[in-house]
């Protein structure tokens, strides 16, 4: 489907590569924003075994992002596994257009990379682990 922003192939296949990477503990976090000049959805960062409140500490206050998400869960018998989820963080404090372009882009982004369980998130006190574990578990 047609998009207003673009990602490279070699991204594509990053991304690929963090989706099937197995983990064994703790998150890791895959962060793109767009390129506004070249209308292109890029990286930004990749972090490994970042806490939640971490990860949330080094999203723009301004600026939409796009997380993949691999979320350490651990069940209440202690097992563990890791999901993947899409968060479109968009920051209410975030000006109006850019906003628009990211909510434009973020459905093609999804079934480019093909993780399509996610959440959106307009306020960083929203994004908790127990925020996580409460709608992972309920699904």
């Amino acid at each position: 489907s047609a998009s207003t922003c673009e990602i490279d192939a070699d991204l594509e296949q990053k991304l690929k590569e963090f989706r099937f990477a197995k983990y064994s503990s703790g998150n890791a976090a895959f962060v793109l924003q767009i390129d506004r000049k070249q209308l292109k959805i890029v990286e930004d960062e990749v972090y490994d075994d970042i806490s939640i409140e971490d990860l949330v500490e080094e999203l723009p206050e301004n600026s939409p992002r796009y997380i993949i998400l691999s979320y350490e869960l651990t069940h209440s018998d202690g097992r563990k596994n890791f999901p993947l989820i899409f968060i479109y963080w968009s920051p209410s404090s975030a000006k109006a257009e850019i906003n628009m372009l990211y909510a434009s882009a973020k459905t093609y982004l999804q079934e480019k990379i093909g993780v399509n369980r996610g959440f959106d998130v307009r306020e960083a006190d929203t994004l908790t682990d127990e925020f996580l574990e409460k709608n992972l578990k309920s699904i």
